[in-house]
């Protein structure tokens, strides 16, 4: 249904720039994604590196205070880095409110002793690895979905295979969600679309990616896409509020999320950055908050996916084996 007061739809400016003879082009309507979330809208809501039950009860203070909607709040350190009691407190506290809790699993190549990741080409980067990597990142997986966690977040296409299998397997239950990190985030359509057959039912994209970019992954994958409106710091820092509505028209259906720049990492997180861990976890639901105060003004705010709504719909995948 459309609200007959919001605002027309309009593109940043473009009354004034047309008065000024320095209009652009409409948009075309061949470069916009054809698709949506299943039971309807284009985009939903993410509040990332939300490191524990403290952070978790600012970030949903704030946005109860700040009329923030959100889909889904994820975690960076890992499983690992929560006792069973944090994690269950996160659980109900986000199941209270119909949110889709996701946790980063196990260990990852930048914390372990390998070398490569320290030299200039950054090696592996966040990848699992040799075996054991594997094994603690499904350790994490199991003991995670056991507690209630329906969302995991993972960071090597080997894991995310595994956990697929265990997923269609019954070794964790079928409703368990996927995630692809941004730190191994794909960059063309055709990765985009071996990461959903792998089992990804959201990917997180590098956001320094155009929105042509974007129209060329849609034409190769449906598959639920996020990406930081805001950007950490080692992740390039780009701050893209004014293009959150072309984001969605081209990159539908989108995950907007709302990292922070110019702030110092938190992962792996401990009560040593508590302070700076609750500041940029209030601070990272006020970024929302203005995005989508541009979302309005801009009269694009009315294809939001209904809240409590988590599964990516239909998707493709490879056939899996015994």
């Amino acid at each position: 249904m459309t609200d007959a007061s919001a605002p027309a739809a309009r593109r940043p400016g473009e009354q004034v720039l047309a008065a000024l003879g320095l209009g652009a082009p409409d948009p075309s309507p061949t470069d916009a994604s054809p698709h949506t979330f299943p039971g309807g809208g284009r985009w939903r809501t993410e509040i990332p590196s939300c490191e524990g039950p403290e952070a978790l009860a600012v970030v949903l203070k704030e946005a109860s205070r700040l009329d923030v909607p959100i889909h889904r709040i994820s975690q960076g350190s890992g499983v690992w880095m929560l006792t069973d009691s944090e994690i269950t407190e996160m659980v109900e506290a986000t199941a209270e409110r119909d949110i889709e809790l996701c946790l980063f699993t196990g260990p990852r190549g930048t914390w372990d002793i390998g070398g490569s990741t320290r030299t200039d080409s950054r090696g592996a980067g966040l990848r699992a690895r040799g075996h054991d990597a594997v094994a603690g990142c499904v350790e994490d997986a199991v003991r995670a979905t056991e507690l209630g966690v329906k969302c995991l977040l993972v960071a090597d296409e080997g894991v995310l295979w595994t956990l697929h299998r265990a997923r269609v397997a019954g070794i964790i239950p079928a409703d368990t969600t996927l995630k692809v990190s941004a730190l191994i985030g794909p960059v063309n359509p055709a990765a985009y679309a071996v990461y959903e057959r792998l089992g990804a039912d959201s990917v997180n994209v590098p956001s320094d990616l155009t929105p042509t970019h974007l129209t060329e992954i849609r034409r190769a994958s449906a598959a639920p896409m996020d990406m930081y409106i805001e950007a950490p710091d080692d992740l390039g820092g780009y701050v893209r509020m004014y293009e959150v509505a072309e984001l969605i028209r081209r990159g539908a259906p989108l995950y907007l999320k709302f990292g922070l720049s110019k702030a110092p990492g938190i992962y792996p997180y401990g009560h040593h950055m508590r302070e700076l861990t609750l500041a940029t976890a209030k601070e990272r639901v006020r970024r929302g908050r203005l995005a989508l105060d541009l979302l309005a003004r801009h009269g694009a705010a009315g294809d939001m996916a209904p809240l409590g709504s988590r599964l990516p719909g239909e998707l493709r995948r490879f056939e899996t084996y015994s």
